[in-house]
């Protein structure tokens, strides 16, 4: 290492003197010889279910959010950023990952599309690397705070083979499933709903049969007398009943806060998760603000159940859903003020993204719409292929380094937040493995002008519902729909059954498929007639091209989604006070 110093006589200690590293990278050492570290740091907040239009800068004007949009004014603004899943747990695989769900065996095939119990096996595979592993391992200090929703524990409970600190965070503290409304105190259900109560139910059924016959063996039952039959039909029976009362007690045994690896509030308190998040923040940009850190605030806002400290109730002009999305845009600006307080808002690169779009179906007992609005764009959270479940918003801020007030309305994805944060920390992606995220920085700076994407797949679960496009000359994007949904009529949800599926009695199929120019047609309206011009019989070929070019590229992968991977299993159940499971966090109650 080759260090540049001024005379010390020359210098005041309070004067900071140019090092250079090896690698290009900007260190500072003052007067006394101390280093002042130069890495850069990484800020990422990921919402949950926000829509594209409830953000002020991307059009909202009843919604106040002035913190985000402060973001925006400093820095840059993606209009055409997406997810690479239209639900929450594939989606935070491949940001994590920089990969397609697919790839790492995070891509469900069935009516259930996200880790469903704290309990479940599955989860993102302990061989995956993430952003934070790679940062982790240069040096970075890294933390997770909030919402996690990939997985615990594999074969017993303290393995925590998916857990965030086996992914390269060296704190958590958040949630490591998620919120949903069974979380809450009379805010409804999820798990006792169709379809949702059909799958348990199912669920529970095979999981008694297997446990039923698991016992038989276990005693050594070989000729079924009328003693092995009553004990057969009791075990059956109650294991039933101990199924539904699962059900009953979704909230006590799911609707965990942990600290690293313990449970420290079962069930946890909705109403003030987001200040208790926001102090977490804080508390560990202090603790870390002299050297490289990256922190990734995950909030379970603003997916239901919809809840909020009194500062914040009844303050918005829409109702519970407006006054979550306020109170999260306030832990936004406490944290943004921190980093400016601690003088580290320069050497920080902030993102700011939701991991799908809009619930459209999220409609209280009351009739208040607890979901999304996701603008022009047509569909939401679930409908994998359509724009208003992927086009997320997102903004970035970087002082001296991206340009302040720009908009790029190039095809970009969550996956490539991977590539760019590795790169920026003078890290390489890994070599023994498809990594799909492309560096975002020459786009982001304005050095280039065109996405790094020739082509993007849309996935709905395991299959592709369409296709992006980007021509490495002209103007426009190309988007193919192979699979379009099959909306409630008059709707643009599904209405009937909570999400839209992405399968067979549940979408239409389009041969030959449908295509829409994006980049001048985003709302979709102007369905492109693929007979009138040979070049747009060229585009469909181009794209079925890369389709079937990525499926080749795609290695198998265990099942995350798997029946097995996903039923209660009694022995990775935790519980922060057995029997009981129930705890309070010490921390509960602060207010910033």
């Amino acid at each position: 290492m080759m260090r540049l110093y001024r005379s010390q006589a020359a210098m005041s200690p309070a004067v900071l003197v140019l090092m250079l590293t090896v690698g290009s990278q900007l260190s500072l050492v003052d007067g006394d010889g101390r280093k002042v570290q130069q890495k850069p740091n990484f800020l990422l907040f990921m919402v949950d279910d926000l829509g594209i239009g409830d953000v002020g800068c991307f059009g909202n004007t009843t919604i106040r959010t002035p913190n985000i949009d402060r973001i925006a004014t400093n820095g840059v603004k993606l209009t055409q950023h997406l997810a690479a899943a239209a639900v929450c747990t594939p989606s935070r695989a491949a940001f994590l990952t920089g990969r397609y769900p697919i790839r790492s065996g995070m891509a469900p095939s069935g009516q259930m599309r996200v880790i469903p119990f704290l309990a479940s096996s599955g989860g993102l595979p302990a061989n995956e690397t993430t952003f934070a592993t790679v940062l982790k391992q240069a040096g970075y200090d890294t933390a997770l705070i909030g919402k996690w929703h990939l997985g615990v524990s594999c074969s017993n409970r303290n393995d925590f083979c998916h857990h965030p600190l086996n992914h390269g965070f060296g704190y958590f503290y958040g949630l490591p499933l998620g919120n949903v409304r069974d979380c809450g105190i009379n805010t409804g259900t999820v798990m006792r709903t169709k379809p949702t109560e059909q799958i348990i139910s199912v669920v529970i059924a095979i999981t008694v049969l297997l446990l039923s016959v698991a016992f038989l063996k276990l005693y050594g039952v070989v000729y079924y007398n009328w003693r092995s039959y009553c004990n057969f039909v009791g075990l059956w029976v109650g294991l039933i009943l101990l199924g539904f009362f699962f059900l009953r007690s979704f909230r006590t045994l799911n609707c965990v806060l942990m600290r690293n690896k313990a449970v420290v509030e079962q069930p946890f308190h909705l109403e003030t998760l987001t200040p208790r998040f926001t102090e977490e923040a804080v508390a560990f940009l202090h603790q870390k603000k002299d050297s490289p850190f990256l922190l990734y605030v995950a909030y379970s806002k603003v997916h239901t159940a919809l809840a909020t400290t009194e500062r914040f109730r009844g303050k918005s002009q829409h109702g519970d859903y407006g006054d979550n999305i306020e109170e999260m845009d306030w832990s936004v600006g406490e944290i943004m003020k921190t980093l400016d307080d601690l003088g580290l808002t320069e050497n920080t690169l902030v993102y700011l993204s939701s991991d799908n779009g809009g619930h459209l179906e999220e409609v209280s007992a009351q009739g208040e719409a607890h979901g999304g609005w996701n603008s022009i764009y047509k569909g939401g959270k679930a409908q994998g292929g359509m724009e208003g479940g992927i086009r997320v918003p997102t903004v970035l801020q970087w002082p001296g380094k991206l340009p302040a007030g720009s908009e790029i309305s190039e095809p970009t994805s969550q996956m490539d937040v991977f590539t760019t944060v590795v790169e920026l920390a003078n890290q390489k992606v890994p070599q023994d493995r498809q990594i799909d995220g492309k560096n975002l920085w020459p786009l982001l700076t304005g050095e280039e002008t065109a996405s790094p994407h020739e082509f993007l797949f849309h996935y709905c679960g395991t299959w592709i519902h369409a296709a992006r496009y980007r021509p490495r000359q002209g103007n426009s994007t190309w988007k193919v729909h192979f699979t379009t949904p099959d909306w409630t009529p008059g709707t643009m949800g599904c209405f009937d059954t909570l999400v839209c599926y992405c399968y067979q009695g549940y979408v239409t199929h389009h041969d030959p498929p449908l295509l829409y120019d994006i980049a001048h047609d985003p709302t979709e309206d102007n369905l492109v007639n693929i007979s009138s011009d040979k070049k747009y019989q060229q585009i469909i070929s181009s794209v079925e091209n890369a389709v079937e070019a990525h499926r080749r590229s795609v290695s198998p992968a265990p099942n995350q989604f798997a029946p097995s991977k996903l039923i209660f299993t009694p022995w990775l159940q935790h519980c922060c006070n057995f029997p009981y499971c129930s705890c309070e966090d010490d921390m509960k109650g602060v207010h910033l």
